[in-house]
């Protein structure tokens, strides 16, 4: 494995060594470069993009909107308008919900989502179903495997449906649904599709052209970039006739005493003083893991999460949920220990010095549908090693015994 650990200030932190970092998932943690471009952003070009004439403000405006190509270059979008920069995946998805669903979703429509998705991508939908009079229409994956079938997007997706929502990458099973298929059925039947991309732009590569998504949602904090700068794509036909999200700043064309008009792309979705910083963290956060390449963070998530899984396998109680092939869980492995709950799974595990998350994973619906209300999750990145998923499993073989269990 190359040492990309050296390029993480985290790791060599005094407080964090020793630390096995299982929860990616959630969050990734930021190479120097990242944090580097923050810095130098705020050192020696800080100004309000997009507003001033001066120099300082102007070269602003270049930074931000030099991230803005690069994402749109990354994601293979066919112009940078299409990339709209927002806080985070969940603000991209309400906003095409209060935008879009909102304008174009009548009463006896229906809106299609996966049973595996994040509270997110249902919250929203449920709002634009429930003003308008429409119907939430749920596509179930099979309980062993997590893969939706053929016969059941065939059987939900239908002429009454208007929206499909559904994530590229499950955040509880791991697996990386069909979008292209997806995409296809939707639009077969007249309705646009909503991909929540947040687990899957970090270990993947990414083409929403190739996907055919009319909307694509994700996070910078996932591939190592900032908090609180999030990505919307969406098809320049479709941003063009939605209404504003938000209003203000340079959203705008032009303001009477009643009336205003709104700026063209990407500005429109814009509204108020951006996080220029974020977009340029972002920025280098792309480059960064372009420099290591997909080729090698698939290769390598995969290989880590199936040496998770057949490990998992060896040890008694220990049941993973989901795919049995590790190859199809993105590095996300979630797994339940028979009498003891995951809150204590995760607790235990945290005074040996590891960290994973517990609990529902803001995914509720399919917990019931599993009926495994609360499970752990321990998910792997490129900078994680076999030596960590080895002391992992050592760890988990002892939990129901250090719980008081004789088994």
């Amino acid at each position: 494995m190359t040492d990309f650990r050296s390029d993480f200030p985290f790791f060599s932190n005094e407080k964090n060594k020793g630390l096995i970092y299982f929860d990616n998932a959630a969050t990734t943690q930021r190479p120097h470069q990242v944090i580097d471009a923050i810095r130098h952003f705020y050192e020696e070009n800080n100004a309000n993009p997009l507003r001033g004439l001066y120099d300082l403000s102007v070269r602003a405006t270049e930074a931000y909107e030099n991230a803005r190509h690069t994402v749109a270059r990354f994601i293979n979008a066919a112009e940078d308008c299409e990339v709209i920069f927002t806080r985070n995946a969940s603000e991209s998805l309400n906003l095409i919900a209060y935008t879009y669903g909102m304008t174009n979703i009548r009463e006896g429509d229906e809106i299609a989502v996966s049973i595996m998705e994040h509270h997110s991508n249902i919250l929203p939908w449920q709002m634009v179903t429930k003003a308008k009079g429409a119907k939430l229409v749920y596509l179930e994956c099979d309980r062993e495997s997590g893969v939706i079938s053929d016969e059941e997007i065939a059987a939900k997706i239908g002429s009454r449906t208007k929206i499909v929502a559904v994530a590229h990458v499950s955040n509880v099973l791991g697996i990386t649904n069909d979008i292209e298929k997806i995409a296809k059925a939707a639009h077969k039947a007249g309705a646009v599709v909503v991909v929540d991309g947040a687990q899957a732009v970090p270990h993947i590569k990414t083409d929403v052209r190739a996907l055919d998504a009319d909307f694509y949602a994700f996070s910078a904090h996932k591939l190592t970039g900032p908090t609180g700068c999030g990505v919307l794509y969406g098809k320049k036909s479709l941003l063009e006739n939605m209404p504003p999200f938000l209003r203000g700043g340079e959203m705008i064309e032009y303001v009477t005493r009643e009336e205003a008009t709104w700026a063209p792309l990407p500005a429109k979705f814009e509204a108020g003083t951006v996080n220029a910083g974020g977009a340029v963290a972002l920025e280098a956060a792309v480059k960064y893991i372009e420099s290591i390449g997909f080729d090698y963070i698939t290769k390598h998530d995969n290989s880590l999460a199936s040496r998770l899984i057949e490990g998992m396998k060896k040890i008694p109680h220990v049941s993973v949920i989901g795919n049995s092939d590790g190859n199809r869980h993105c590095g996300i492995v979630t797994f339940t220990i028979d009498g003891v709950h995951p809150h204590d799974i995760a607790t235990v595990l945290d005074t040996e010095r590891i960290a994973i998350r517990a609990g529902h994973h803001c995914a509720q619906p399919l917990g019931s549908y599993l009926g495994v209300p609360a499970t752990a999750r321990a998910s792997v990145y490129f900078y994680n090693t076999e030596e960590e998923v080895d002391v992992f499993l050592s760890k988990v073989k002892n939990i129901r015994s250090w719980m008081g269990f004789k088994d």
